[in-house]
């Protein structure tokens, strides 16, 4: 799965300060491994990231368990690139 990850292009991304509460950075990311396109919520904290599909979300405005995938995953492939 790390393979076809790698093949993520991120397509914009903005760092969230938050106010009060713990900063994030929110990523589009062109993902071709799924053919569509996630939004990538990213906390500062390891671990904390949570990923859905951006296609699905405009689709069909869906935001339950049928629209999410393994933070951990894109985690590991956009860390460096959302934080470093």
């Amino acid at each position: 799965m790390r393979v076809l990850l790698m093949s993520m292009k991120i397509v914009q991304k903005f760092y969230h300060s938050n106010g009060s509460g713990a900063p994030f950075m929110v990523a589009i990311v062109d993902d071709p491994a799924e053919g569509d396109t996630k939004l990538v919520i990213m906390f500062e904290e390891e671990e904390c990231t949570a990923v859905m599909s951006l296609d699905t979300l405009i689709e069909s405005e869906d935001i339950g368990t049928r629209n999410s995938y393994h933070g951990d995953r894109y985690e590991q492939v956009l860390r460096d690139e959302l934080w470093g």
